[in-house]
Formats: structure tokens, sequence, C-alpha cells
């Protein structure tokens, strides 16, 4: 695979377009630099950032972390963060635009597909192993939220990664499937009755429909959505982080994908170290307790608990992320 530079977009005064805490904004000799990269995914432009190390020497022998970001977002956020921080720890890092979203390409805009997302970790696995200095046999992958259960799939199939983590990790088929906390899990049939009379409309229409958009809800209902989750996502996408390529949309039908997926079916097969990060308070832990509940492949796994943190406290929140970051960095030195 062949990496190139790329041009970043500025957004708000910061020249990569980074929207998170303490980000860089400029590359400075002897400290952690990013490098905005692109590589082709089956046809399709990928855009991403490569973290690398204070001191880091292309000829050097570096541990690599592929980072996945939540659903809708994009990696200038909360991905960014994380491999900002673990680059600090001495590791090079990815954080990449799942194809459709952000900067990367493809049309239709704004898919979920699992099979496309799950492939998106193995193409930032290419590429990172192929960046200068990087030990192809030292890699590891972060998934935080929806790109926590996508990271989960990818590990499960692919022995590259030799260790496994998440952050928050959402189940995206489960909750699509069975709603929230279940809250739907009698309705599936009708559901998907539903989303076969919505493709069929698409045929003649010419358009696909799409989920409800975070960014155009009016205020007093993102502030009143049920689930803590929900919430204070919308404060975090749309108050304190938005940024303009951030959308909560996905095409409806991709249900039909995501009713059929789900990461716990295969946990199994996980038999590299696993690490799942969960906060104290988070209405999402019961995901992650699910999956690490069926990862009887390995023994060397740990649900790992940041206390008083909601689910979106560890996208942002500086003592969430700094215990959740303690943590991790302790567990890739470790283990890659």
């Amino acid at each position: 695979m062949i990496i190139q530079p790329r041009m970043p977009q500025p957004y708000q005064g910061n020249p990569f377009g980074f929207v998170y805490g303490n980000a860089l904004t400029a590359n400075v000799a002897d400290a952690v630099n990013v490098h905005p990269v692109s590589y082709d995914a089956n046809g399709i432009t990928v855009a991403a950032n490569i973290y690398t190390p204070a001191g880091y020497q292309e000829d050097g022998s570096y541990a690599g972390i592929v980072v996945g970001h939540p659903n809708g977002a994009v990696k200038e956020q909360a991905a960014g963060l994380y491999a900002q921080r673990l680059a600090q720890e001495g590791f090079v890092t990815i954080a990449f635009d799942a194809v459709t979203n952000g900067e990367s390409g493809g049309e239709p805009r704004n898919r979920d597909i699992p099979y496309l997302r799950v492939e998106d970790y193995r193409l930032a696995a290419d590429a990172l192993t192929t960046f200068p200095g990087v030990d192809a046999s030292r890699l590891a992958v972060l998934g935080i939220c929806g790109g926590g259960g996508y990271a989960l799939s990818a590990a499960q199939m692919d022995k590259r990664f030799r260790a496994v983590t998440t952050v928050s990790m959402f189940n995206t088929g489960s909750v699509r499937r069975e709603g929230f906390q279940k809250a739907q899990a009698d309705s599936v049939l009708k559901r998907l009755h539903d989303v076969a009379d919505l493709r069929a409309g698409e045929v003649t229409s010419g358009e696909l429909v799409y989920s409800a958009d975070m960014n155009t809800m009016n205020p007093e209902v993102g502030h009143s959505l049920p689930f803590d989750m929900y919430r204070e996502g919308y404060e975090y996408y749309v108050e304190t982080h938005a940024h303009p390529r951030s959308h909560s949309r996905f095409a409806q039908r991709d249900l039909m994908d995501l009713f059929a997926w789900d990461p716990d079916d295969f946990m199994y097969l996980v038999d590299q170290p696993l690490l799942m990060v969960i906060g104290g308070r988070a209405d999402t832990a019961y995901m992650s307790q699910s999956a690490f509940d069926a990862a009887t492949g390995t023994t060397d796994k740990e649900l790992f608990v940041v206390s008083d943190a909601t689910h979106v406290d560890l996208y942002w929140q500086p003592k969430a992320v700094d215990d959740a970051l303690k943590k991790l960095a302790s567990f890739f030195r470790d283990r890659v």
C-alpha cells in the first residue's frame, strides 16, 4: 500500500482541523508530530492522520496502534485525542475517517455498513505497517464507541492485531436491532419490514432516506434526549466539540446489514490480550460486559472501570481520559 501526504483542512484556528483539547497546532522538532496522509481503500481514498512520538526516527522500531472513531464522528475528535496521547507514550498511531465519512471518499455518504467499517481497520493496519519505523509484528487496535464494536470484529479475524482494546464500546448491531438497553426487542421483525418498504420507496424516488442528525436538532430536543449517552452525545457533537464533517445520521437501508451483525457472536475468536474500558456511570456498560463475557478464547482480559465516568466523559473529560489512557498505555507497553 502507498500512503501519500495530505493537505489538512484548518478549522476554528487549528491548522489540522482538530477540535479536541490540547491538540497539536504545529509540528515541532523533538515533539509529537502529526502526518496527514491518504491511502487507497479498494478504489476509495481514505483520509487519516499518523502521529509519531517525540524523538521519532524513521529507522527506529515502534509499536503501531490503529485508532477508530465513534459512529458519526471524525478523526479530529475523540479518536485524534487518543491517538495523540498514545503517541506521547511512544507509539506510532493512526486515526482515520471511515469510508463515506469525514474527509474519506465513497458515495453515497454517511453509510454504516459493518463490512465496510471492519475493513476500515484492516486497511488502516495496512497503511500503518508501511509507515517508516513501524514494526508490523507489534500492532494493536483501539476502537471508541461504535468504533469499538467494529474493532472487535476486525481483531476476531485479523490476527495482525496483537492486542485489542475498546473505550465505551457501543454494539451498533444490537442497538439497531433490539434497541438501546433492549427496549425494542419485541419489534425486530416489524422494523425489518419497515426498512424493506423504505428501500422499495428509495428505488422509486432515487434518493436515500437518512436517520435524524443531531446537528439539525433543536437544542431543547437535544438536551431532553433519553439516556445519558444520547443527551451528552448531543452536547459533545453539537456544542462542545462540533466539527463540520461530523454527522450522526446514517442511511436507513443500512439497518438490513446492521440487524444481521453483532460482534458478540464471534468474541470467542479473540485470542489476543483484551482490554475494555468503561465508565462507572455509563448506561452503555452492559454492551462491553456482554462482549467481555463472550471472549472465552483469551484468559488475558480485563474490563477496566473508570469510576464516576459516563460513556461520553471518556471522549474528552480530562480526568476520565487520563485514567483511561494510563491504563491503555500500560497495557500496550506490556503486550506489544
